[in-house]
């Protein structure tokens, strides 16, 4: 049976200072729990989230990173960088990077095999717009990402890869993912994994499903046949919030 992984993506949201008064809280709220928990934060906030979390069950990483070892790269953070400070997961090929950042396939390819060179996790992002849903190429928009995102990588590094189903279409638009929904295309992600890879890295690898997961709608979206937990975002934010979702196991009332 497959972990459950869940990760909150803070996006460009709390410093320092908040970050420790979050994990002040945070880190006693998820103590017991078995599923297996990950914060990515903004650099800034690095150093002190690994201060707050040392010792814990709780995982730090980061929502993004460079494939260069180094250079003339203004703004950037290398891989190596990361791991010298003791980061093992990371964000990479977001919507919000492939949007405003015009991040291709082929540069998140670049970097999940970067990231896997300085033992970094990487989570990788992949979904569908609107309008492709709307069209129906959904499927084989997420499935041609899939191929280009994973071209290269060892079975043994696909396996390892966390994959986060983001479906952008549901983001801000009104329109509502259901966990049927959200199911059916990590669904098409898997076979899509096992048509690559075989039935040892399809049933072994972690799908998230990252649209507006919240502590009202964690344990459906995690009760699933192929939601393996999510990638959160404004609920990550709060404490209390993100405590629950990532004990949804004991929520008895959804």
């Amino acid at each position: 049976m497959r972990r459950k992984v869940i990760a909150g993506n803070w996006k460009m949201y709390h410093n320092p200072a908040e970050t420790k008064e979050f994990f002040e809280k945070f880190t006693e709220l998820v103590k017991d729990t078995p599923n297996e928990v990950i914060i990515c934060v903004p650099y800034i906030d690095v150093a002190a989230a690994l201060e707050s979390t040392a010792g814990t069950n709780i995982k730090i990483g980061t929502q993004n990173l460079n494939h260069e070892e180094a250079g003339a790269l203004t703004g950037d953070v290398s891989c190596k960088m990361l791991q010298d400070i003791g980061i093992k997961y990371s964000i990479i090929g977001h919507s919000e990077r492939r949007q405003y950042h015009h991040e291709t396939d082929d540069f998140i390819n670049l970097k999940i095999k970067a990231a896997f060179a300085h033992d970094i996790v990487p989570i990788l992002c992949v979904g569908e717009s609107l309008l492709e849903r709307e069209k129906g190429i959904a499927k084989y928009k997420i499935c041609t990402q899939i191929v280009m995102d994973f071209d290269g990588l060892t079975a043994e590094q696909a396996k390892k890869v966390v994959i986060a189903y983001e479906p952008i279409w549901a983001i801000g638009t009104g329109k509502t993912a259901s966990a049927e929904d959200a199911n059916e295309a990590c669904k098409w992600i898997r076979e899509e994994i096992r048509s690559l890879y075989g039935d040892e890295v399809a049933d072994a690898i972690i799908i998230q499903y990252g649209g507006s997961v919240k502590p009202t709608n964690a344990k459906e979206l995690f009760s699933m046949s192929d939601i393996d937990g999510g990638l959160v975002g404004g609920a990550s934010l709060k404490p209390e919030d993100f405590a629950e979702i990532v004990n949804f196991e004991r929520n008895e009332n959804i």
